[in-house]
Formats: structure tokens, C-alpha cells, sequence
């Protein structure tokens, strides 16, 4: 998280400006949300979740890290842009939310998180036990077609994990690093950073995702996919594209790199 931090520069003026981290397709999917209330699930450090503040929104973010909360907090305080952060594991966070009076409009989640949740069902009834009737559910996600592949683009995991996670000898990278200067305010940072604690994640195949969002009563009214990574340079040789995004070399058959949906809560 450290190493991530350190590339990015002055966030805190970067928000001050109006500065934002959505992306065209999140923000097509989340339409207008001036005025509501929304939950960011899995915030890291909170960029994402100041930026739909400055949309209008009333924002909480969740993330397990302690570091990555206390970096939101401070983000917020020193750019002005106000929204609440909560330390806590995003299943806990759920069940506790559930029972409350207020309820969300929207839950948001994007980019490298679904790959963490051990359980999908649980966390799609979660999330529907948060929402009015009504609310949305609004993701954009890598796509686990291309979860599959290496850096050199040679298939390394089966699309099936058979619900068990795959395992990482080397932790998270410093893929903001190893993206470069995709990303506004980019500086050098930290530089060759090695994470030494193995991870675990869950390549969730869009089917599995789907189903479980129709066993919580979320009624699916767009998925979409794209042939481009935002802001994510997942393999080697991949072309850089106008607006932060990366797809695969010239002559490379297309794959879908990231997908996107958004559920309606049934009632």
C-alpha cells in the first residue's frame, strides 16, 4: 500500500481542483447520484470514493486495510472533499449495515476487488440486504476471462477455480509502478518493490457472479465488456490507447479485459 502511495503524487490538491479517478464506463453505469446515498465497498485507499463525493453523492467507504483507511481520512481531510471511511472486513460490514433504518441508493465496487471475496453469494446477499428498494448495485471489474493469463500472455489458471483460491508466492506488485504514468499526478516512488507474503484471491467466472446477484434478488439491467484495461497494464507489449486505457498488441485477437453491470434491488 506504502509502495502504491508513493506514486501518486499531491492527491490532496488533485481533489482540491476537482479532480477525478472515474472512469467514462463507471460513470455511465452510475448515472446521476447527486443527492444519494452510496456505499463503496472495498475503498482502498479512497480516491474512487472522493471522486463520487464530488458528484454529489453522500459516500462511505469500506476497506479491511488500517492503512488504506487512514489514508483516505487524511486524503479527505486535506482536500476538502467529505466522505465517511470504515475499518472493517466488508462481509462484517454488511451483515452490521443490514439491519439499519437508513438504507443505501447505490453500493460501488471497481477494479481488483471481487477477487478477494471468498464467498460471492454471501457478499450479493450482503449487499442486497444494504440497498432501498430499489437501489443499484453498480460494478466495473476486470474481466476473469483475462485473470487467466500471464504477464507474457500465456495461459497460466483455469477459468474454473472450482471455488478454491489461486495462490501468489509474491504478493501484491506495485502495479501502479509497473503501469507508469497512466494515472494523473504519476511520480517515480518507491522503486523495485518486492512483496515477500504470498496472496490468495478468487477468479469469479461471469456466470458465477451473475447468478449470484438473481439468488439475491438483484435484477440485472446492463452487463457490459470491453476490449481495454483502464488504467491497468495487466501483460507486456500492450498498446496504450487514448484516456488511460491499454488493449492488446496489433494482430492480437481481442479478449474481454473488464466487464461491468448494474442490479436493481427487486421490491
Amino acid at each position: 500500500m506504502g509502495a502504491h502511495n508513493s506514486h501518486r503524487g499531491d492527491q490532496a490538491a488533485f481533489f482540491r481542483n476537482g479532480g477525478s479517478k472515474l472512469f467514462p464506463e463507471e460513470l455511465e453505469l452510475l448515472g446521476d447520484i447527486r443527492g444519494l446515498r452510496v456505499a463503496h465497498l472495498q475503498c482502498n485507499c479512497g480516491q474512487d470514493t472522493l471522486s463520487l463525493a464530488q458528484l454529489g453523492a453522500r459516500v462511505t467507504g469500506v476497506d479491511i486495510s488500517d492503512e488504506a483507511i487512514g489514508f483516505a481520512r487524511k486524503l479527505s481531510r486535506e482536500s476538502g472533499v467529505d466522505a465517511d471511511f470504515v475499518h472493517a472486513d466488508v462481509y462484517d460490514w454488511l451483515q452490521a449495515s443490514a439491519g439499519r433504518t437508513e438504507r443505501f441508493d447505490v453500493a460501488f465496487s471497481s477494479y481488483g476487488a471481487l477477487c478477494w471475496l471468498s464467498d460471492i453469494e454471501t457478499w450479493a446477499k450482503g449487499v442486497a440486504g444494504i440497498l432501498k428498494s430499489g437501489g443499484r448495485l453498480v460494478v466495473v471489474e476486470f474481466h476473469p476471462v483475462s485473470a487467466g493469463f500471464d504477464e507474457d500472455f500465456k495461459l497460466r489458471w483455469n477459468y474454473d477455480n472450482q471455488r478454491e483460491p489461486f495462490e501468489e508466492d509474491e504478493g501484491v506488485s506495485d502495479y501502479v509502478a509497473e503501469t507508469g504514468g497512466t494515472f494523473n499526478g504519476f511520480e517515480r516512488g518507491v522503486e523495485s518493490f518486492k512483496n515477500p507474503e504470498k496472496s490468495y484471491g478468487w477468479n469469479w467466472g461471469l456466470g458465477e457472479v451473475v447468478t449470484a446477484l438473481l439468488e439475491a434478488d438483484l435484477r440485472l439491467t446492463r452487463l457490459c465488456e470491453w476490449t481495454y484495461s483502464n488504467g491497468f497494464r495487466p501483460y507486456r507489449d500492450m498498446r496504450e490507447l487514448p484516456g488511460r486505457r491499454w488493449t492488446l498488441p496489433q494482430g492480437v485477437p481481442n479478449i474481454p479485459l473488464m466487464y461491468g453491470f448494474s442490479a436493481t434491488k427487486e421490491g
